[in-house]
């Protein structure tokens, strides 16, 4: 088994430890003070690791390009933005489906690979991709007595629910990051995989802690005071985050993106399990077999993609 498919599975493990924890600030902070626990917290972790795996390996990662800023910034931008995206839609539906919904995201990373940065689909990973996002629709899709059911669709009114359209645009922000992640990876020229991916993930986080802090100081001060004093869940947050980052840091500086995406699907197992058994919220069978079919996406994209 290649190196990057492990090192995403943890990662996305990670991921979903994070985004249940973030969830449960939710009733404590705002969207945007929720968001800002999983880059504040994770910062000073990040450098630390980074400074900590240099040091050990005696090297470091040359003189970064101006490009790995550019990269870096744009993605972190992305990330904040399609982060706040998911935790709203916390408000408003179930865990496991608030996460499937942002899962268009390997299709919208490919295309943004292919454009951004030249990267190159196989038809094997095309059709994993595919299968996959026949699962979100199915998780997708509005119930019976929700808004979009059968009684609007008889009054000649019905349109798919407002939270799709948030969740793809979460993907396809989240999508974006991965890829801009990848290109500044690969623009430092000296040092191994997962001491490149350390730095991009060092500079990232920082900049997403200062960002995200002056966008609270402008917008909802006393939300610093309110993160400040959630820092027992909100340390856990910036821990598991910062382990999440760093495995998708890696995987994307060994693979394209939208491989490493595609592969990390297999959260929506693990978000299904907590739902059910933490958060105690009901999934419907539809959902199940959704979260199925995602599920059989990874494994064919695992086969099929080389």
């Amino acid at each position: 088994m290649e190196l990057w498919i492990p090192v995403t599975l943890a990662a996305a493990f990670s991921q979903n430890l994070r985004n249940a924890l973030q969830k449960t600030l939710k009733g404590r902070l705002s969207t945007w003070g929720a968001t800002a626990s999983r880059f504040v917290f994770a910062a000073p972790l990040a450098v630390l690791f980074f400074l900590v795996l240099s040091g050990g390996m005696g090297q470091g990662v040359g003189v970064p390009p101006d490009r790995f800023y550019a990269w870096g910034m744009a993605g972190g931008l992305a990330q904040i933005v399609a982060t706040g995206l998911l935790i709203h839609l916390f408000s408003h539906t179930n865990f496991a489906v608030a996460t499937a919904f942002t899962k268009t995201e390997p299709l919208q990373t490919a295309l943004f690979g292919i454009v951004l940065l030249g990267d190159r689909l196989t038809a094997g990973a095309a059709v994993a991709i595919l299968i996959s996002l026949v699962g979100v629709i199915l998780v997708s899709i509005p119930s019976a007595n929700g808004p979009g059911g059968p009684d609007e669709k008889r009054k000649g009114r019905w349109k798919l629910d407002r939270k799709v359209w948030i969740g793809t645009l979460a993907g396809g922000l989240f999508g974006f990051s991965a890829v801009a992640y990848r290109g500044s990876s690969l623009s430092l020229a000296d040092g191994g995989a997962l001491l490149r991916a350390s730095a991009s993930l060092a500079f990232v986080t920082v900049f997403q802690a200062i960002a995200i802090l002056g966008w609270l100081a402008l917008r909802e001060r006393g939300q610093v005071t309110h993160l400040v004093r959630a820092w027992r869940v909100a340390s856990l947050v910036g821990v598991t985050g910062m382990l999440g980052s760093l495995g998708w840091f890696t995987a994307f500086t060994l693979e394209n993106a939208a491989h490493v995406r595609a592969v990390g699907q297999i959260e929506v197992i693990f978000t299904l399990g907590i739902s059910i058994l933490f958060f105690r919220e009901k999934v419907t069978p539809r959902e199940i077999a959704g979260v199925l079919l995602v599920a059989a996406g990874v494994v064919a994209l695992v086969l099929l993609a080389h």
